[in-house]
């Protein structure tokens, strides 16, 4: 096995040199950097993870705190977490927590009280006093990703704008019976997302002037196929008759684009169609949609607890709200077009 000594050698440096040169230190010249890394990699070295924490007390690894690992949105995000993480020579830890109690207290009682991780991210997590506080006790840089925490960094997401930006769309479309397909109270936990998207759609209703009617509301489960249930029940439902829907997510959006076509409406000259998040399959469906960038969710927490680590302590801002923008496709129209 290649050791540090014969880096070093090849190089030209000393050992301590290497050392800081391939542990990202910042006190090494462009040149002597590139110079250790090419010996290194023509060597076939790799720097023992062990022996780094051991003089470095870091462990390069940030933890990710997050609900599910099989949804296209959490998945988008954590790739945009690894992405800048692995450029940055970290690894990554995930800790799914589940709807158990007992689980998700183990996950901040005691899996994150080892020490294994330089660095927390929690996404998507509506975490008490209690969760925030022993969060804050393992010394070490911790941003949220989601709603407000008072106790937290936290990069947040405007869920009611993004349910008012949407339907202010179809509104101005000259659309004014707009059905929704939002969530059951089951898939309404942490920051309550669903109600947030939906309370954004009837605020954009009165605010025109437009009282939101019960029969026009149909729950989802955020999936397409849950979507596609939805829409067939809404435009099957005696005296709803919606000229437009806006779904609290991209996927049940698409799932309600084939309900409509399997009903025989035609998208959008016989309904309009409308969703949130950005999802890739959106082009393919031709979907209009609030994006909400979730790569770039994810991204920006992992540059922003990689710059406390690498830069300077306290640069974690307490609250950030991150971006969203409507992207009109061709499943919105005039009504009557």
């Amino acid at each position: 096995m290649v050791g540090i000594d014969e880096v070093a050698r090849a190089a030209g440096v000393s050992t301590a040199t290497v050392s800081r040169a391939l542990s990202g230190k910042h006190n090494v010249s462009d040149s002597t950097r590139e110079r250790v890394q090419e010996a290194a990699q023509r060597l076939g070295y790799v720097v023992s993870s062990s022996a780094s924490s051991l003089a470095s007390g870091r462990t390069r690894n940030i933890g990710v705190v997050i609900p599910h690992l099989d949804r296209w949105f959490f998945s988008t995000l954590l790739s945009g977490i690894a992405e800048q993480v692995t450029r940055a020579g970290y690894d990554i830890t995930l800790y799914n927590v589940t709807p158990d109690r007992e689980h998700r207290r183990q996950v901040f009682e005691t899996f994150l009280r080892r020490q294994r991780v330089d660095g927390v991210i929690a996404v998507a997590l509506e975490l008490g006093e209690h969760e925030s506080k022993t969060l804050l006790s393992l010394g070490m840089p911790v941003i949220a990703i989601g709603g407000p925490n008072e106790l937290l960094p936290t990069l947040s997401i405007d869920d009611v704008g993004l349910g008012r930006l949407a339907t202010e769309h179809l509104l101005a479309m000259g659309h004014l019976d707009i059905g929704h397909i939002g969530a059951d109270p089951e898939f309404d936990i942490d920051f309550h997302i669903p109600s947030s998207r939906r309370h954004g759609f009837e605020l954009a209703l009165r605010t025109s002037g437009v009282e939101p009617r019960p029969e026009l509301f149909e729950p989802g489960d955020f999936t397409i196929e849950g979507g596609f249930r939805a829409a067939k029940q809404l435009l099957g439902r005696p005296g709803a008759s919606p000229t437009a829907i806006f779904a609290a997510s991209d996927e049940m959006a698409i799932g309600a684009m084939l309900a409509a076509r399997d009903l025989g409406y035609r998208v959008p000259e016989d309904l309009s169609i409308a969703g949130i998040d950005g999802h890739e399959l959106g082009r393919f469906f031709d979907l209009t949609t609030v994006d909400q960038f979730p790569a770039g969710q994810g991204a920006r927490a992992a540059a922003t607890i990689l710059h406390e680590l690498e830069q300077s302590a306290g640069s974690v801002p307490d609250r950030e709200e991150l971006p969203y923008e409507l992207v009109v496709r061709g499943s919105t129209a005039r009504i009557g077009a």
